[in-house]
């Protein structure tokens, strides 16, 4: 197979990933094979590419938002069929067991492991994946609009779940990259105002076309208190901004995996009168479910930009400048 593979940690200015040619998977116990057709890419691909997160397997192919035809079945496999539809998301294992795992927190489990981080992933013609960690995708989506779901769609799903939205309530995005304008579409479609904090034009211009009740640059201009807020740019600075346009007893989430250094927060500004400030760690497989079900009936439909598989250095470099407008997705030749 043709893969994008990352054997050294480095800028990705540089184009680190290199066009391989590999031997193709094979699925072990319990595992499916997909023919992969495309996979998004993600903040979270750079974060590993650059090693702004600790160092794990090398050489690895990057890539967690896959979408692909099963075509081999490991033993033991009982759920999924040859030929069926499936998508893959970051979260690729958990044991099952610990305590966290036993209270529906498996997203904290200790023993997580992490697609195209731990293990292979998207940026190949084949991969493979356990069965329990692959989601079935609704006929409504076609492969270019379900990728983003599996990243962008479910992390911005568990940030909107974390920041305590009320019914009709409004909510502040700061940043409005792959993520944040799936999480407006459902917070629109769920009747709640939305207002964008964003420096880029084109992704200012892309928020007021899809319903933004406000778009800015500064986030001092914002008409009006949010209930709610997720900050998905990965700039701790923003963090005491965010606070601060809260109404009292508002909640703020955080849902990067990475985020630069968080500046000194003043108590009565940012948290008095009961504010909250909450992370956001992977997530669920119900997550992932929920997150499908709802937007099937909206139904989502991501802003996308192509590339051809053997372009994925050029495609990070255009999300790393903010060059793309929604999820930037590598195409596998058919």
């Amino acid at each position: 197979m043709q893969a994008m593979v990352l054997n050294d940690i480095a800028g990705i200015d540089s184009s680190p990933l290199q066009l391989q040619e590999l031997p193709d998977p094979q699925p072990g116990p319990g595992q499916v094979r997909l023919n992969i057709r495309c996979c998004a890419i993600c903040r979270t691909d750079l974060h590993v590419i650059e090693g702004d997160l600790p160092r794990y397997t090398l050489p690895i192919i990057p890539g967690h938002q896959i979408i692909g035809i099963v075509d081999k079945l490991g033993s033991g496999c009982r759920k999924l069929k040859l030929g069926q539809r499936v998508g893959v998301a970051w979260l690729r294992h958990t044991c099952g067991t610990c305590g966290f795992c036993a209270a529906g927190h498996e997203n904290l489990c200790e023993s997580s492991r992490f697609t195209g981080y731990h293990e292979h992933g998207g940026y190949a013609e084949y991969a493979v994946v356990p069965e329990d960690f692959a989601y079935e995708v609704p006929e409504v989506f076609d492969d270019t609009d379900a990728a983003p779901l599996f990243c962008a769609g479910i992390i911005g799903y568990r940030a909107l779940k974390r920041c305590n939205l009320p019914p009709g309530g409004k909510l502040a995005l700061y940043g409005f990259g792959s993520s944040a304008h799936v999480v407006l579409q459902i917070a629109l479609h769920r009747g709640s105002e939305v207002y964008v904090v964003s420096r880029g034009a084109e992704h200012r211009r892309l928020a007021d076309d899809m319903g933004a009740a406000w778009v800015g640059s500064d986030a001092t201009q914002m008409p009006t208190k949010a209930d709610s807020a997720i900050i998905f740019a990965p700039a701790g600075g923003l963090v005491p901004v965010a606070l601060g346009a809260l109404k009292k007893g508002g909640t703020c989430a955080l849902a990067g995996i990475y985020m630069s250094q968080i500046p000194p927060l003043d108590y009565e500004q940012s948290l008095f009168y009961e504010r909250d400030l909450h992370s956001v760690t992977a997530n669920t497989r119900e997550d992932g479910r929920n997150l499908l079900a709802e937007a099937a009936q909206i139904p989502i439909r991501p802003h996308t930009t192509t590339y051809p598989l053997c372009q994925a250095n050029h495609a990070l470099q255009d999300l790393k400048a903010d060059r793309i407008n929604g999820t930037g997705i590598l195409v596998m030749s058919t």
